[in-house]
């Protein structure tokens, strides 16, 4: 697969909306054409601490953050016509659909691909399928997992050896 945009979100609560921080990797014709990074206010706006723990942000680094429909404004031309893919579809499609509706904006019925369902099947015998051991087996050092755009960039390295 040579064009796609890899994608990952973190989230701030337990909460599918409460997405605090986006990535997105755009690949054409097999090469890295860009990359968007942004911080986004969550809703509900409030951070439980594991998740705090797991990947760093809190309100300090939100709290003047843009709402979601300011910066998804800004990744839809990116992506536009190209399927997406993440590392487990299921939470990141499910962010998406959620704070499409949080925020009543006409889903456009992107096209999913997930890296570790692919993973599983492809790559036969790796300890795990978390995403830094598949970024490893297919040759990428993920140095800032859970940091969005250091996780999508795994993610399209991953596709563009496995998909």
């Amino acid at each position: 697969m040579d064009n796609f945009a890899a994608i990952d979100f973190e989230t701030a609560n337990q909460h599918p909306t409460s997405v605090c921080s986006v990535g997105i990797v755009v690949v054409r014709e097999g090469q890295i054409a860009d990359r968007f990074y942004s911080l986004i206010q969550p809703e509900p706006n409030y951070y439980t601490f594991w998740c705090q723990r797991v990947h760093g942000l809190g309100h300090s680094d939100t709290d003047d953050a843009p709402l979601f429909p300011q910066v998804w404004a800004q990744i839809e031309p990116l992506i536009e016509g190209l399927p997406l893919v993440a590392h487990n579809k299921r939470f990141d499609e499910s962010c998406l659909r959620a704070v499409f509706r949080c925020y009543q904006m006409d889903y456009p019925d992107y096209s999913f691909l997930c890296t570790l369902v692919t993973a599983r099947r492809r790559l036969k015998g790796l300890p795990n399928y978390q995403l830094q051991t598949v970024a490893a087996a297919c040759g990428f050092d993920l140095e800032q997992h859970h940091h969005a755009l250091a996780d999508a960039e795994a993610c399209a390295a991953i596709a563009l050896k496995i998909l």
